[in-house]
């Protein structure tokens, strides 16, 4: 089972879809959210969670190909690759988003994290 979340930064609106698992059920407890992106690398957006998530049953790290919506734990961060990331520990796949241009060219900004 996947949930729809809509993701905005700025004047940016993309899609994504958060797959199950302990991680992402401690995300969608969490929203709404309102959070600060930024960019980070030119690789990623990224914002720190209020609250980290469970990684209970997920791998110690993962690679993120571009259009990975993931957790990045050592910072507590949600994160928005939009370039291909290679294996790293702490990399946590949650799913997947739409509109990968959209966000590599969105300005840093406060945004929202909310379930459909």
């Amino acid at each position: 089972m996947t949930t729809n979340i809509t993701i905005t930064m700025g004047d940016t609106t993309v899609r994504g879809t958060l797959d199950a698992n302990a991680a992402t059920a401690d995300l969608i407890a969490q929203l709404p959210l309102e959070l600060a992106f930024e960019d980070f690398g030119g690789q990623e957006k990224i914002a720190t969670l209020p609250t980290a998530l469970s990684l209970d049953g997920l791998p110690s790290g993962s690679d993120a190909p571009v259009g990975t919506l993931g957790y990045y734990a050592p910072d507590q961060g949600l994160v928005l690759y939009y370039e291909s990331v290679g294996y790293y520990p702490g990399i946590i796949p949650l799913g997947t988003f739409e509109g990968v241009e959209a966000v590599r060219d969105a300005q840093p900004s406060t945004g929202t994290v909310s379930a459909e």
